[in-house]
């Protein structure tokens, strides 16, 4: 239900921006620009990018790099606390499907059973259901409107970097290749660290790159590249904060302690249970 939820949510937050944006003007930004998205959101990403290209000799590749390593710092708490809602949420999954199984019945009273009794679940582990949701909320205005900075902007969207022309995409293919690359190491990196993978993770793991190289094939390579840095971003910050390697050794060593435990357990029943017979 959870994962229903999410999804609905991403493909009416999709929707909904998509509209949005399209009823918006393709007129060039300016410094005379008026409106909450053109005047306040779009032209300051562009006046943005702009002045931090300034400090590498007006090379607006730079700053699109810097504007996304900014972007990324700006909201590593929001990941750093997705991260951890993930964390939590796996470590309660043998609750969860035991309550599945108890409440398996299809009927109403069942089911409203079976949500309270997972959202009291949640609250006990302190865990938000839609902390996963949050990053995508945040990060799909940001590519709408770095989109739309560049593609309005004609300084930047007639800027150059390195080979590629960043209003156009790359005719050598390199950054959709790089972007599907590190979306798929920072996907595969989530699911190595969790405890069991279900089918929709290893489908999200190697559709999700499949999909990022198509759109970088075809968007501007101003995006694509923040799109790469992103994600290169993103496999950093999951090395950091959420190291599969560790965490796996430590949920090795947890299990150890606790078959430690169980056997130190087991030992003192039998000896209760011999002196008794004494």
């Amino acid at each position: 239900m959870k994962k229903r939820l999410k999804k609905a949510l991403a493909l009416l937050l999709i929707s909904s921006l998509t509209l949005f944006l399209a009823a918006c003007s393709n007129a060039p930004i300016t410094n005379n620009s008026k409106g909450l998205w053109d005047g306040l959101v779009v032209l300051n990403f562009s006046r943005a990018i702009i002045w931090l290209s300034s400090f590498f000799n007006d090379n607006y590749g730079m700053g699109i790099i810097i504007f996304t390593i900014l972007v990324r710092i700006v909201i590593l708490p929001l990941m750093i606390y997705q991260t951890r809602s993930m964390r939590r949420t796996q470590e309660i999954q043998p609750q969860l499907k035991a309550l599945q199984k108890k409440y398996s019945s299809r009927d109403q009273e069942t089911m409203a059973k079976l949500r309270e009794e997972q959202q009291k679940l949640y609250s006990e582990a302190g865990i938000n259901p839609l902390a996963g949701c949050l990053p995508l909320i945040v990060q799909m205005p940001v590519l709408f409107a770095l989109y739309q900075s560049i593609w309005r902007t004609d300084i930047l969207r007639s800027g150059k970097f390195m080979w590629l022309s960043l209003g156009h995409p790359d005719p050598y293919f390199v950054l959709p290749v790089l972007a599907a690359l590190f979306t798929f190491l920072s996907s595969w990196l989530m699911m190595k660290g969790q405890p069991e993978s279900n089918s929709m993770t290893i489908m999200m793991t190697w559709g999700m790159p499949v999909m990022i190289f198509f759109m970088a094939f075809s968007l501007p390579s101003a995006l694509s590249l923040y799109w790469v840095v992103t994600n290169l971003f993103q496999v950093g910050q999951t090395l950091a904060i959420q190291n599969p390697w560790k965490i796996n050794r430590e949920r090795r060593e947890k299990q150890a302690e606790q078959r430690a435990q169980q056997r130190k357990v087991k030992k003192a029943i039998r000896r209760a249970k011999r002196s008794k017979r004494k």
